[in-house]
């Protein structure tokens, strides 16, 4: 069976969650086990002094990958650099991950060259000018052949933009069902020890952008609350761990001293992976106000951490309240502390909830579903294809 060349395009200087996917259905699909193989190339976006992890994490698995060089975002010279590099390869599909993305394949008229996927993976919200720059998608969006996103309600939303519903599919992340199982006791006792948590504390651990999105403040609120207790009810001594990088870390900072909290929270900063942290934590909180198809939720799940988070956009379609997880509102500080608290102090409860979300891992969210699904969809547009160029 004739293989498939892909070239997709992302902006991706760390390991972020639409790359760790991209690279694991990279490194999967070039098999064949899941139908025609795959032979993934990618373009990176390279501005000067940014991190290269993405670059050399493709390049260690042997994913072909071209930097295009740009002076800054929405560089209008790049769009050169990504038709010569697509007129070298001849891909038979174009596969793009972003607003930025979308729109250069549209705008350079790629997606005239092969037939367009492109990859939703929701909005951040950072400032006015990446909110104004989402709305380029209503008109990018609507020129892709597909368009893959990961929860239904963002499906929603982009039927809202007017992109025709028969041209969306939903497919959730994935991850290797032993990711953040491998950590030795030893190695745990000296992260412990350097991040100065005490051997008694209960770790809770939060994994993702430092963007207002993710609501790290109703996290914090929560946090301090759990620290005091109802009446008559002893209170778990915590530690919260906030791993990752972005534009709210001053405000998160700044609410840490607010609220007293300076010896309780820790702030990695980017790592270059999660894995370690993981493996210190009692529980996992995601806290966000939106979300796809979490990363952090997987690697959660996964690594037998039980956790709590928000009902929002694909995570009830993932985990169910009370059975692999505790769900709550979202912007709810006193919900999130009562959740909290309730895992902590019941392990037996937190363990049985570990051990069946990491059933749904099994069933539901490993990289070789992940890459079925999509070979499936990338044959049928192939097939749509040349029964129209007949």
């Amino acid at each position: 069976m004739k293989s498939i060349r892909l070239l997709a395009i992302i902006e991706a200087s760390t390991i972020t969650g639409p790359a760790k996917n991209l690279l694991e259905f990279a490194r999967t699909a070039r098999s064949g086990e899941a139908g025609p193989a795959v032979e993934v190339s990618i373009a990176v976006f390279r501005r000067p002094g940014e991190p290269d992890l993405f670059l050399r994490a493709a390049r260690q698995l042997s994913i072909p990958v071209d930097p295009i060089a740009e002076s800054g975002r929405f560089d209008r010279s790049v769009m050169a650099g990504l038709s010569a590099l697509a007129g070298r390869l001849q891909p038979d599909l174009i596969q793009s991950h972003a607003v930025k993305s979308h729109f250069l394949v549209r705008a350079s008229g790629l997606n005239r060259l092969a037939p367009w996927i492109a990859f939703h993976h929701g909005y951040t919200w950072p400032d006015l000018r990446a909110r104004l720059y989402n709305q380029i998608d209503r008109w990018s969006l609507r020129a892709a052949r597909r368009v893959v996103t990961v929860s239904q309600p963002f499906r929603q939303e982009l039927i809202r933009r007017g992109v025709a519903p028969q041209r969306i599919e939903t497919v959730h992340n994935a991850i290797q069902p032993d990711w953040g199982r491998g950590a030795a006791g030893a190695a745990t006792a000296e992260l412990r020890a350097r991040l100065g948590i005490g051997p008694a504390a209960k770790v809770v651990l939060i994994v993702g952008r430092l963007s207002r999105e993710k609501d790290h403040l109703a996290l914090l609120r929560a946090v301090q609350q759990v620290g005091r207790g109802p009446a008559g009810e002893s209170a778990p001594a915590t530690h919260l761990l906030i791993v990752g990088e972005g534009p709210e870390r001053a405000r998160i900072e700044a609410a840490i001293r607010d609220m007293e909290l300076s010896g309780r929270v820790t702030l990695t900063g980017q790592v270059p992976s999660a894995e370690p942290y993981y493996a210190i934590a009692d529980l996992a909180v995601l806290s966000s106000l939106s979300e796809g198809s979490p990363n952090a939720l997987l690697e959660a799940m996964s690594a037998g951490v039980p956790v709590v988070a928000t009902a929002v956009g694909g995570i009830p379609e993932i985990v169910s309240d009370r059975a692999s997880a505790l769900l709550v509102a979202p912007g709810n500080a006193n919900a999130l502390c009562a959740a909290m608290r309730e895992l902590l102090v019941n392990p037996s409860l937190a363990r049985q909830m570990a051990e069946r979300a990491h059933q749904l891992i099994l069933s539901h969210h490993t990289p070789e579903a992940r890459t079925r699904r999509l070979v499936e969809i990338y044959t049928a547009v192939l097939a749509s294809q040349e029964r129209y160029s007949s």
